[in-house]
């Protein structure tokens, strides 16, 4: 897309006031909370997006520049944003630090943690790719077999000049390409599905983050023969009562071993290792749409005793509530 291009789409939702936007889209990322930078007699603006499975991609259009902070509600969904300008640019502040998308440069944040986000250029077009963040929490737990919470510490910016910035944004490209304008995308939910995946097995092994070291030891730390035997008899016995002197039995080893081979091998602790492989369970009971097994159901088949205990942890391994999992596989 060229500087001089006039606006690009008919949009869905569109104005020609700042007000009547943060009016429309107040609502519906947040409590959104909007200025313009200066002075501007004219603020068109415009939006469209198209939802897909797990993805969702929104495209962006505005005159002049403004900066907004939007503040996550219960009702928010948290996902991944890569952000494509087309034109223009976008900044995401986080207290000090600063990333920013502009021509040639990708930006990937996550949208419950930014302080606040500046759009700039006039005539400003950007494409944002959301990926559900519970995508991305499964990709890191089938990747680096741990249990994980907080700020994934993402780098934000990729250049697209790089090896890794071009694989990334090639395949982000692919798919806004089958998204936009009802495209083949939307009307595959299993392609869909494939793809996203793979965009977040490459965030997750490309992109710098805060458990990048652990793709660093590679094969060389094969967990040695205990620590396999205690995962095996988890495995096995994963829906019976099970006690971590029991596992350390069924190894061979003292409880004091297990505990430091896990530490050393697996990067958490063998009690922290069983929940996330009866997590697993669970959620990929819930994940399909052919079971008819109640929520309650559920909990106990895989050792889960108190319904709100196991619902916070899931919402916080997975980002989202095991209710929630069980809506949006029943909407497909």
């Amino acid at each position: 897309m060229t500087e001089n291009s006039a606006k690009p789409f008919s949009f869905r939702f569109h104005g020609s006031s700042f007000d009547n936007m943060v009016e429309t889209l107040g609502g519906a990322f947040g409590a959104f909370d909007a200025e313009p930078v200066g002075r501007a007699k004219d603020f068109h603006w415009g939006l469209d997006f198209s939802v897909a499975g797990s993805a969702v991609l929104l495209t962006g259009y505005h005159e002049a520049e403004f900066q907004f902070n939007i503040e996550p509600t219960v009702s928010t969904a948290e996902y991944l944003s890569l952000v494509v300008p087309r034109r223009g640019g976008m900044g995401v502040t986080y207290g000090a630090r600063k990333a920013e998308a502009g021509q040639g440069k990708l930006l990937l944040y996550n949208n419950f943690e930014p302080d606040s986000v500046l759009m700039h250029g006039q005539g400003n077009v950007i494409d944002e790719l959301l990926i559900n963040w519970p995508v991305i929490l499964q990709t890191i737990g089938q990747t680096f077999e741990m249990p994980f919470s907080g700020s994934l510490d993402l780098l934000p910016e990729l250049d697209l000049s790089t090896p890794v910035g071009r694989t990334i944004g090639n395949l982000t490209e692919t798919i806004i390409s089958g998204m936009r304008d009802d495209g083949p995308l939307l009307q595959s939910p299993i392609a869909m599905a494939h793809m996203t995946q793979a965009l977040a097995d490459l965030v997750v092994r490309m992109v710098p983050h805060r458990l990048s070291h652990f793709l660093d030891k590679g094969p060389a730390l094969i967990a040695p023969r205990h620590v396999r035997r205690a995962i095996e008899f988890m495995q096995a016995n994963i829906d019976q009562p099970i006690t971590m002197p029991k596992v350390a039995e069924a190894a061979g080893v003292s409880s004091r071993a297990l505990e430091t081979g896990f530490r050393a091998f697996k990067g958490t602790s063998p009690a922290a290792y069983l929940l996330m492989l009866r997590l697993r369970a669970a959620r990929q009971d819930l994940l399909d749409p052919e079971s008819k097994e109640t929520m309650k159901a559920v909990c106990l088949k895989w050792g889960f005793f108190h319904f709100g205990r196991f619902s916070a942890v899931y919402k916080t391994t997975y980002g989202e509530y095991p209710s929630d999992t069980r809506k949006r596989v029943s909407r497909r």
